[in-house]
């Protein structure tokens, strides 16, 4: 099932091959109300069907704390597991930090490399 692009002020996203693919936008902010209207756009566009989902972090400028906390609790909902590709020092401390400390409710992964991302996903879908 394939779906249309959305896209809001802060990411835009699609399905395919059944995984949501999240791309953060380019030098995004993330604080609380934006994390509550990120998932609030992602739970609508899912249309109520669990997805694992491929989060592009990449465009993420910064994030605070109370954002990480509601994205690996609320930010949970529908996802089977999250892969998370990463390039920057900064945004590998962040996405390390978000794991391990927030500590998500489903089964989520940093990786560097496309191909290895979308790998830990299959294990999901």
């Amino acid at each position: 099932m394939e779906h249309e692009l959305f896209e809001n002020k802060f990411a835009k996203f699609w399905i395919s091959d059944q995984i949501l693919f999240f791309e953060y936008k380019q030098d995004v902010v993330i604080d609380l109300a934006a994390a509550q209207c990120i998932v609030a756009d992602r739970i609508q566009f899912q249309n109520e069907i669990s997805y694992p989902i491929f989060c592009d972090v990449r465009g993420i400028k910064n994030i605070d704390k109370t954002a990480r906390d509601y994205l690996a609790q609320s930010g949970s909902v529908l996802t089977k597991a999250v892969s998370f590709l990463v390039d920057k020092r900064v945004l590998k401390a962040m996405t390390t930090f978000y794991v391990t400390i927030s500590k998500p409710t489903v089964p989520s992964q940093m990786f560097d490399d496309t191909t290895k991302a979308l790998e830990f996903l299959s294990n999901y879908s």
